[in-house]
């Protein structure tokens, strides 16, 4: 933990936060800035700036609590789907520098729910590509794992 983050004050008790779930690495917790009704956040523990630095063991911890809290999204508040976003670096629009994933459950009533989607789905890519970008990342993901 840093002495620094936001979050990791949260985690501490030294921030005060709306805590909704919490287990041995991960702290679940609402958001001030929520985009709809109900919006959240789950992190790990233990600090890790974003998702290139999260150790996979927290990173899974976190998103199995963050399906927990998704599941009771819909079912306590009746949320007709859920979105799970996580921003990675300031371009990305990562604005706190430890690693969270937002559980942000959807309504189709758009008084609970304030977020568009920043692109329009169904507009299909250049095929050329995206077989090109696929088979960089593919070559990339072998070279790592040899």
């Amino acid at each position: 933990m840093t002495d620094q983050c936001l979050f990791c004050g949260i985690v501490t008790g030294d921030v005060p936060s709306v805590k909704v779930a919490e287990d041995d690495s991960t702290y679940a917790f609402m958001d001030i800035n929520p985009g709809s009704e109900g919006h959240l956040l789950v992190i790990p523990k233990q600090h890790s700036r974003d998702l290139l630095d999260i150790s996979p063991k927290d990173l899974a911890a976190v998103t199995v609590a963050a399906q927990r809290v998704a599941k009771a999204s819909v079912t306590e508040l009746g949320a007709d789907g859920v979105n799970l976003l996580n921003c990675c670096g300031a371009d990305a629009w990562q604005t706190v520098f430890h690693f969270h994933l937002h559980v942000i459950p959807r309504y189709r009533d758009k008084t609970k729910d304030r977020l568009e989607l920043p692109w329009t789905p169904g507009v299909a890519g250049e095929k050329k590509t995206i077989a090109e970008l696929g088979q960089r990342l593919s070559s990339a993901l072998e070279r790592a794992s040899a």
